[in-house]
């Protein structure tokens, strides 16, 4: 019956109705020194939505374009089915490490509370929103429309304008995958497949890249957006690998 009510929108939670009216008219075209950004990163049992599920969220906050370290988030998320040994073998996590931990409905109020008021950052950062909105439409009765940014797309974004601009062909070949980037733009590397380590991995590369963009004319977060939509994608899957 809940999940009825949710599906019909008439079940919504108080940080859903919260989460409407903060983005309802929300100002874009502020600089982007100026909003609180959350940089987030999910492990999943799987890539489909649909039956997959969240095992851990692992956040931290960004503010003045600085990445405030004591300002972060982090934890597991007991599946309901049991946790596929593929997945294991990716972020392994372990089904000992989150037997004990709380389903993910339990832990989903804090993290929508976590990023209130904020725009949202992640790395290649739809699938993520696709698990994210799934579950707080399950479990909190709707979706929440904070504004969202994609490292991924700031990157084809970025290094799209070198090649037109500076006719820098060293774009060919280039992964656009989270480490990969990382390690083109000499940032300090962090552990992959943990959610957390994640999170501050891609906030160091949304701030690299958020500088370098100002400098062509990237200031608010309305010329961010567009940017990111006007992103030149690759045809190569395997360039979107994290």
């Amino acid at each position: 019956m809940l999940n009825l009510l949710n599906w019909l929108g008439l079940s919504k939670h108080d940080l859903i109705k919260k989460n409407r009216q903060i983005f309802y008219d929300f100002n874009r075209n502020r600089s982007l020194e100026d909003y609180d950004f959350v940089v987030f990163d999910t492990e999943l049992t799987g890539l489909e939505p649909g039956t997959d599920e969240i095992v851990s969220i692992g956040a931290v906050r960004v503010q003045k374009l600085r990445i405030k370290l004591a300002e972060n988030f982090f934890c597991y998320a007991r599946p309901i089915k049991s946790l596929p040994k593929d997945s294991t073998l990716i972020h392994k996590i372990t089904p000992s490490q989150i037997i004990e931990a709380p389903p993910l409905c339990e832990t989903l109020q804090d993290f929508v509370s976590f990023t209130s008021g904020a725009v949202i950052v992640g790395h290649f950062v739809n699938i993520d929103m696709n698990f994210l909105n799934r579950a707080t439409r399950n479990c909190l009765g709707g979706t929440i429309k904070n504004p969202v940014v994609d490292t991924m797309k700031m990157a084809l974004f970025y290094e799209d304008y070198r090649r037109r601009n500076y006719y820098d062909d060293a774009t060919s070949g280039l992964s656009f995958g989270l480490n990969d980037l990382a390690k083109k733009y000499r940032l300090p590397l962090f552990e992959k497949h943990d959610a957390l380590e994640d999170a501050m991995q891609t906030a160091y590369l949304f701030l690299f890249l958020a500088k370098r963009l100002k400098n062509v004319g990237v200031s608010t977060l309305r010329d961010l957006i567009a940017a990111q939509g006007r992103a030149a994608f690759t045809s190569d899957k395997d360039s979107y690998t994290a």
